[in-house]
């Protein structure tokens, strides 16, 4: 697990020790998106705040995401930093992001030859053992890990998966990756509350569609972005199980952009065109 979360007052901002990098670990970094105690309970109930009752709007901090394909998506926040996530050598014609994210259960989520250009390539495992710990603070954007498990060779190679949370523009986006079991208090309280979330839906590389269901009913975002169904049957047997707990859009477009005060109402699944 990473760091060590101080409560600081009512409104639970956490501030963080980042841990292995040198000087600069003794510096404290706040996260908007974590509220949490300092202990973790064996047993949560998750109540969502909306964000537009946490945070009041500000004029052009919008974020704009496109879906590459897969389980890439390109994040650009409102000061223009560049994000692919699960990066796998392709963010788009002709783009080099400044971060990268990798997930590493298949070869289809990283690659050992990234773009030279990329400032920032963060893996979601650890190539020398134990969790992978990302702390980065970039211009208007703080990235940060949650590690989980992933079934591996018939047993479970443990922290070999990251939910990486990019936090910006007041918004707190997450990406959970290769995502291969149920959540955890524990892993709740780490990854804090979501607005955005984006999830694999295929139901068998990952997690069975029903699992993923009731992940989204715990994480409570308010927009859910499915990715990695292959094609439309997968996608529209996702979407049969949601129930009355979620709004269903389609988008005309792979690229949406989102603020604050654009954000849905209620709990809404918006699909953009891809794979």
């Amino acid at each position: 697990m990473i760091g060590r979360p101080v409560v600081i007052g009512a409104a639970f901002v956490l501030a963080w020790s980042v841990p292995g990098v040198g000087a600069a670990a003794a510096q404290e970094v706040a996260s908007r998106c974590l509220a949490i105690a300092q202990s973790v309970p064996s047993a949560i109930s998750v109540t969502y705040i909306p964000v537009q009752e946490r945070l009041a709007p500000v004029a052009d901090e919008e974020v704009n995401i496109r879906f590459v394909g897969h389980s890439t998506f390109l994040i650009t926040s409102p000061a223009g930093v560049t994000i692919a996530t699960d990066y796998n050598g392709y963010a788009g014609m002709g783009v080099t992001p400044r971060v990268v994210t990798m997930n590493r259960a298949h070869s289809s989520h990283y690659t050992d030859a990234p773009d030279p250009g990329i400032e920032h390539v963060l893996r979601g495992w650890n190539p020398e053992g134990g969790p992978a710990e990302h702390y980065l603070e970039l211009d208007d954007v703080l990235i940060r890990n949650v590690t989980t498990d992933i079934r591996f060779g018939g047993g479970v190679l443990a922290d070999a998966n990251s939910i990486f949370i990019f936090e910006t523009a007041r918004l707190c986006i997450g990406h959970v990756g290769h995502l291969h079991h149920v959540l955890a208090a524990e892993d709740l309280n780490w990854i804090g509350q979501l607005d955005i979330v984006m999830v694999p839906v295929d139901g068998s590389y990952t997690m069975d569609q029903d699992a993923m269901v009731e992940t989204l009913q715990v994480v409570k975002a308010r927009l859910i972005l499915p990715m990695h169904y292959f094609g439309q049957a997968t996608l529209s047997r996702f979407l049969a199980r949601l129930g009355q707990d979620f709004e269903v859009e389609l988008n005309g477009e792979p690229e949406i952009t989102v603020s604050v005060a654009t954000l849905p109402q209620s709990p809404t699944v918006l699909v953009l065109p891809g794979y």
